[in-house]
């Protein structure tokens, strides 16, 4: 019997490990990510969980003592957030080198400098090529079922790669929304224990050797095979999906279309601001406009061909990015116009960067948007990215540099 109970977002990461009955949880507190650390701190101290809780010096140690334990056969989680993610970094590559699986929470965090503790996506997006899949959420609800599914994802013999979950610090870390607790027995049955296959480290069957450096061609062999397993994890991935819809009545694609069948123009965007973006679409639609959103889900492996196919014959699309690559602009952006280039019916795109370092999209930021949308789609060129920073805010910074007594510039 399911329990419906109000969880923060963290909570509900923590959930999602303490349903997935793991065996180890190397941790280390950062800002907004320590609450989920703290319940299962507490959980495994009480025995409510069975799994080993152990605290670390570092994001870089947690992270090593993850990938090892995940590489003996022990079911692994663990989480971070934004300066953790960048301070545990090159072990990313190490683990999914490894092709063990394992849960990584990423708690995303504007990057320093300057200093916010607020959401943005540069910290997840810089780790995209790390060889980890990516998943994004948008509720508390998600985030519990995303951390199940991401366990059968990972541990899928025709994918074996660790999983970053995304959520959105403060926004949604903070954030109490009533979330469904699916009873342990029907997790179990749609989880079941891990049973590691390749193991490196087993007590009936040690490894004879190892070799700790290769050739070009034996490191291209294992790389090229992390790419293969990526593009394997999209079908795998939508047969998880249909199984947890099955069983538990929530389904999550690759991507989810929001008003989609009929629209013209279209939002696309991820993690908790989509909310924001599906209210805007609500009442664009109140005063007649066809409008829609797009919102990312699995963002590795990309699933450029589920995103062609829904954005195809629209009149304009208009790409949200939470994140920015400094003399490059919005990353999705450029990820969305990769993959659109080769289609006949591309609709034009228009590159807007919102929400950096958690601030706010407002209802004129997004009408904004609509209009370039509404242009575009007339044939003129709309110049970008565009970054959402409307007047009141730039009178405000005016403001306050003149207070600082420094130099106002235009």
């Amino acid at each position: 019997m399911t329990q419906r109970t109000l969880l923060t977002g963290n909570a509900a990461a923590a959930w999602g490990a303490r349903l997935a009955d793991v065996d180890y949880i190397p941790a280390f507190p950062i800002t907004p990510q320590t609450e989920i650390i703290e319940l299962l701190a507490q959980w495994a101290t009480d025995g409510t969980i069975a799994g080993r809780f152990v605290t670390m010096d570092s994001e870089h140690s947690m992270l090593t003592a993850a990938g090892a334990a995940a590489a003996t056969g022990a079911r692994v989680f663990t989480a971070t957030s934004s300066q953790g993610l960048l301070y545990g970094f090159e072990v990313l590559y190490t683990i999914a080198g490894w092709r063990v699986p394992l849960v990584l929470v990423n708690v995303s965090r504007a990057l320093a400098s300057p200093i916010t503790l607020e959401a943005d996506h540069n910290d997840i997006l810089s780790a995209r090529d790390s060889g980890f899949l990516q998943i994004h959420t948008e509720t508390c609800q998600e985030i519990l079922d995303t951390v199940l599914m991401a366990y059968r994802l990972a541990e899928d013999q025709r994918v074996m790669l660790p999983v970053l979950v995304n959520l959105d610090g403060f926004t949604l870390s903070f954030t109490r929304e009533p979330v469904e607790l699916p009873a342990a027995a029907a997790v179990s049955e749609f989880l079941p224990p891990y049973q590691p296959h390749h193991a490196f480290i087993r007590g009936d069957r040690p490894m004879a050797q190892g070799a700790a450096v290769l050739g070009g061609a034996a490191y291209s062999y294992f790389r090229y095979q992390q790419h293969l397993a990526q593009e394997k994890a999209l079908a795998v991935y939508e047969e998880i999906a249909a199984e947890f819809a099955a069983r538990f009545g929530r389904y999550y694609g690759l991507v989810e279309p929001f008003q989609l069948d009929d629209a013209e123009y279209v939002l696309v965007m991820s993690n908790a601001f989509a909310t924001k973006g599906k209210a805007m679409v609500q009442h664009w639609r109140a005063r007649g406009v066809k409008a829609g959103l797009l919102r990312l889900r699995v963002f590795r492996p990309f699933p450029a061909a589920a995103i062609a196919a829904a954005l195809a014959g629209r009149k304009a699309v208009a790409v949200i990015d939470q994140n920015l690559a400094p003399g490059l602009g919005g990353i999705t952006y450029q990820e969305i116009a990769a993959a659109l280039y080769d289609r006949q019916e591309r609709p034009p795109l228009v590159s807007v960067i919102g929400g950096l370092g958690g601030k706010d999209i407002s209802q004129g930021e997004f009408e904004a948007v609509l209009v370039a949308l509404q242009q575009a789609a007339a044939g003129e060129r709309v110049p970008g990215p565009w970054l959402l920073y409307t007047k009141p805010e730039q009178e405000r910074m005016r403001t306050l540099l003149q207070i600082a007594g420094k130099e106002v510039q235009a």
